[in-house]
């Protein structure tokens, strides 16, 4: 009969992951528009998310100023590397096609609150930030960049470490690119480097932490091997704060601790200091 009949609605939730995000680290629920708008700091932790690159450059640099260079580098292959899960070339082609970058760094020329910089933004969802020889390229060129302009160079690390699907290609980038650093200081030229979660391998070992100034933001993992690989080694629990960007402070590993919303007014005011 007609009135055990029912007509199909559509349902007028929206889905939940559409309206919040879940900290990762408090699991507080926060606002999916007040999550972007705080450039996803938590409000109730302070927990730092990660950005893309494109976010930290337009956090950065002024409006309409960034100029990307040597965007032709991209990913090269040299072992023509294959494992279990697939081939180096079809990773760095998913890689590619899901942050819509050709490589795992964006460098370019920028105004930072008015100051001429070279800038240089690592992106940890391409293929985990990893330095890679067509990495290492785009960083040894903006630091020739920088010393052809006369600019200062920033450089936002963001990685797990060097690309092992290069092999030994890929740890000579860490000589490269400190080669590179060490002719801008020669050339009396300021190097800010900033340290984000996570900066570690052979990144943290080079030129992440070679600059005039290391600053790193609130609760950055920061380090070289893994805490459990260290353990395992030395046979002896680490404290519970290790490699956390406190812990490097405190140890005399980085400057600066600055959160994301003053990061931009601390480099313009230690660019200024600097002369720039």
């Amino acid at each position: 009969m007609a009135w055990f009949e029912k007509t199909e609605e559509t349902p007028l939730r929206v889905p939940t992951e559409a309206l919040w995000v879940v900290c990762p680290s408090c699991k507080a629920y926060v606002p999916k528009a007040d999550w972007k708008a705080a450039d996803k700091v938590c409000p109730r932790c302070n927990y730092h998310g990660r950005l893309t690159c494109r976010e930290r450059i337009r956090l950065l640099a002024d409006e309409g100023s960034f100029k990307e260079i040597n965007a032709q580098v991209s990913t090269h292959d040299p072992l023509n590397f294959a494992d279990a899960s697939g081939t180096y070339k079809d990773k760095a082609a998913k890689a590619k096609a899901k942050t819509g970058e050709s490589e795992s760094v964006v460098t370019g020329t920028a105004t930072l609150d008015g100051i001429p910089v070279v800038l240089g933004v690592m992106d940890f969802s391409f293929l985990g930030g990893s330095l890679s020889s067509g990495a290492g390229e785009r960083i040894l060129l903006a630091t020739e960049q920088a010393i052809a302009l006369k600019r200062p160079l920033i450089i936002v690390s963001a990685s797990g470490g060097a690309r092992m699907h290069e092999g030994i290609v890929s740890l000579m980038q860490m000589a490269k690119t400190c080669a590179g650093i060490a002719r801008l200081k020669e050339a009396g030229l300021p190097y800010f480097s900033v340290l984000t979660d996570p900066t570690t391998g052979g990144v943290s070992a080079s030129y992440a932490m070679v600059g005039d100034l290391n600053i790193a933001e609130p609760k950055a993992l920061i380090g070289f091997a893994g805490r459990r690989v260290i353990e395992n080694t030395i046979k002896q629990k680490l404290p519970d704060d290790f490699q956390t960007a406190e812990y490097t402070l405190a140890h005399g590993f980085v400057d600066h601790i600055v959160p994301r919303k003053e990061l931009k007014g601390f480099l313009a005011k230690a660019l200024r200091y600097a002369g720039c």
